[in-house]
């Protein structure tokens, strides 16, 4: 038996075929709410894309630990045996939300996990770095991987001019410009949370942490000519690979591991250990393996699941915390901004964003409060109606901060290069012809003052990184 059709308000609908009008040949009738309704909805059926990851494809799954860290940490999400469904989304981070997949960028990391004490969200990228270390300059970044304000078209200029002037960025751009810029798939790419975090233990004791998810898939990437031809047969490369290979049971997988650093060794550390342009040597931090994740469960519904997602790092449950990574700090602001203006003030009463467990806040009233409260004189706190209240157990070791308030400038005495020639080292020789390649293919165009200031700063790096890229530019 067919259900019967009805309104947003559970009216029963008569005819949804015609639109009601005054005689056979109009004009239609105002009293046709639904004719109304239906056209109303249909403007709203697109939401303000994200600024950026703006293109994205997503998947259910499952975390399971293998490995005891409790010396780490009290979280018990992270507890030997313990299963936890999440949900990861990835995405491009510059293209718009018609961008083709198989683009030379770097790729978004999302993950949500719905764990018993809230959402934890580690809210990374498929690389372990980032162009800068400092949020102050990243919507000046960001302007430069969209559109310039005169011709509405991608400019290489306004890249390069960037990353020329800002040396920091030499070692997410060496990585975007490797092989590894251009991922053949989702399923084929590391994740990395990126920042450093914090652990914190039954003791209350602090361990900073990265976390690292390795594909079990093997690292698999496209040359430019490989993407130009899937871009030019199909946009959604990575979307369709994702989404049949889960359809078809073919689970995609990751290692979990994390590296752990004393608060000790942090002072003592050769470099800032809080910088998000830099890694974490192995040697000196070794790889910790801590469990699995599974992706198993295709959303049943794109918009409500993945493109209304929410993610934030400010989301963390007792046993994980943050570090002083200054683009840590801002991201904990502007994640959660982001979503009440994309999506509405009580983003995370959905389904897809809402914990599992029992949610209990004061806030009230505002865009898409569509919760349904007991009668109650608690709606403020303090208060002497037994209201939820506040947990001191919850409470993290207190971080020592030491210096003057002030603005810092972060170039002054950072090394930006070191890392840099590590990798590049590590690189054989068809793998920097890629890089060289793949840096002069996105030069063209760009003026020869900001070029030859970048090949500059890949001197400084390595004098055979300015040799590559200018041979590979003709010069």
């Amino acid at each position: 038996m067919k259900k019967n059709m009805t309104t947003t308000a559970g009216n029963p609908i008569c005819d949804n075929q015609n639109s009601m009008t005054a005689g056979l040949r109009g004009p239609v009738l105002v009293q046709d709410y639904q004719l109304i309704e239906k056209l109303a909805h249909q403007n709203r059926e697109r939401i303000p894309e994200r600024v950026v990851h703006a293109k994205g494809s997503g998947a259910f799954g499952e975390l399971t630990i293998n490995h005891d860290i409790s010396q780490y940490t009290k979280a018990k999400v992270l507890q030997k045996g313990k299963k936890t469904r999440l949900l990861l989304r990835f995405s491009t981070v510059a293209g718009e939300s018609g961008a083709a997949d198989a683009e030379r960028d770097v790729r978004g990391f999302a993950l949500k996990f719905y764990t018993q004490e809230g959402n934890w969200d580690l809210v990374g990228n498929n690389t372990p770095v980032f162009f800068i270390r400092d949020a102050y300059k990243f919507p000046d970044f960001i302007h430069t991987q969209k559109r310039h304000p005169v011709t509405n078209l991608r400019s290489n200029t306004a890249a390069w001019d960037f990353w020329s002037l800002s040396p920091e960025s030499l070692h997410q751009v060496t990585i975007l410009m490797s092989e590894r810029g251009l991922p053949q798939s989702y399923r084929h790419v590391n994740g990395y949370g990126s920042h450093t975090y914090s652990l914190i233990n039954d003791k209350n004791e602090r361990f900073w942490v990265k976390f690292h998810f390795k594909t079990k898939q093997g690292i698999r990437t496209l040359t430019n000519k490989q993407a130009a031809k899937i871009i030019a047969e199909d946009r959604e490369s990575s979307q369709k690979d994702l989404f049949y290979s889960i359809e078809n049971e073919d689970f995609p997988k990751w290692n979990f591991q994390i590296q752990i650093m004393t608060e000790e060794q942090a002072k003592t550390c050769a470099f800032n250990p809080f910088d998000l342009t830099k890694v974490w040597p192995h040697k000196d931090y070794p790889m910790i393996d801590v469990g699995e994740m599974v992706l198993n469960e295709n959303p049943k519904n794109y918009f409500n699941e993945i493109e209304q997602s929410s993610f934030s790092p400010s989301n963390i449950v007792p046993g994980i915390g943050f570090s002083t990574d200054k683009m840590l700090q801002a991201r904990i602001f502007s994640y959660p901004d982001a979503h009440r203006y994309r999506i509405g003030t009580h983003y995370e009463m959905l389904p897809v964003n809402r914990p599992v467990n029992e949610v209990n806040t004061y806030h009230a009233d505002g865009s898409m409060n569509f919760a349904v409260r007991e009668r109650t004189d608690a709606y403020y706190e303090p208060n002497s109606f037994n209201g939820p209240v506040e947990n001191s157990v919850h409470n993290e070791p207190s971080l020592a901060i030491e210096g003057d308030a002030a603005r810092y400038n972060h170039r002054d005495g950072n090394d930006d290069f070191s890392q840099v020639r590590a990798l590049f080292n590590l690189m054989n020789d068809n793998q920097k012809s890629q890089l060289f390649s793949n840096i002069a293919e996105s030069m063209q165009g760009v003026p020869d003052e900001i070029v030859n200031r970048q090949l500059a700063l890949f001197k400084q790096v390595h004098k055979d990184y300015e040799s590559g890229v200018k041979k590979a530019l003709g010069f």
